[in-house]
């Protein structure tokens, strides 16, 4: 079990951090939209634990974080670089790695946009997005809209509906139901505010200067594959992975590829 802390952030926000420990190099993993640190739980039992100074953290609004629900805790891009930047601080890690999955891809813009690239040692994103690019939203997305109603049986139709479009294939019976609870826990007053946020991170893709590599599913109907192609192109020299038969879940779907190429790519940092 990992090492659970609260974190204290710039604007009072409290956030969980969790380490895992490791003498390594360290990496901090960062979860998508709806989701929790709960998400890694294969990276957790797999390779990556003593290898790596592995950590994760519930995104404010998220898991076992404080759940504001005021617009500007969540549309304000220096909120999330700042709630990064305090679980660096606050767990000691020394130039992480930061790996962000789908909507973790926005904070890994936010966090360079906002405190720069001198602090992290290289970038990873997952099935991510970085903008309000309509080509690059699939059909997956359909059930979001009802994951804001305040209606009980709605929310709980519409996150079912996009907990199966996370994977290409049906998630099992256990872990899906895992996955459906800690969906749950995210308030729909929170989900709103965080997809009413306009963003263009092209600008700050372009200005990446450290070490980036980008893994997305071939399958990935939430986030489409040309996500993961644009942002690659962006980045001045990222290298990518593209996982056929895979969806918006890597990482879940194809751990032992997933441990094996993130642990390929921060072996080789300097």
């Amino acid at each position: 079990m990992p090492a659970t802390t609260r974190v204290a952030t710039p604007d009072g926000v409290s956030v969980a951090a969790y380490d895992f420990g490791g003498s390594g190099r360290a990496v901090l993993l960062i979860h998508g939209y709806s989701q929790s640190y709960l998400c890694w739980g294969k990276q957790f039992e797999g390779a990556l634990p003593g290898r790596f100074r592995l950590a994760a953290m519930d995104l404010r609004g998220h898991g076992a974080s404080d759940k504001p629900t005021d617009a500007d805790a969540y549309q304000n891009g220096e909120r999330w670089a700042d709630d990064v930047a305090a679980v660096i601080d606050r767990l000691g890690l020394e130039r992480p790695v930061l790996v962000g999955w789908s909507f973790g891809g926005r904070v890994l813009c936010d966090y360079v946009r906002h405190r720069g690239q001198d602090g992290i040692s290289g970038l990873v994103y997952v099935g991510a997005a970085t903008n309000m690019n309509r080509a690059h939203a699939g059909p997956g997305r359909a059930s979001i809209p009802d994951m804001f109603s305040d209606e009980l049986a709605t929310n709980i139709e519409g996150t079912r509906g996009f907990l199966r479009a996370c994977t290409a294939q049906p998630m099992p019976t256990d872990d899906y139901e895992v996955a459906l609870a800690y969906n749950m826990v995210v308030p729909a007053a929170v989900r709103r505010v965080m997809m009413a946020r306009k963003v263009d991170n092209d600008d700050v893709l372009a200005a990446i200067r450290l070490p980036t590599l980008v893994i997305h599913g071939e399958a990935d109907t939430i986030r489409l594959p040309e996500s993961g192609r644009h942002i690659a192109a962006t980045v001045p020299n990222a290298r990518s992975a593209f996982y056929p038969g895979v969806g918006h879940s890597p990482f879940y779907e194809a751990p032992e590829r997933f441990d094996a190429d993130l642990a390929a790519f921060v072996d080789g940092l300097k």
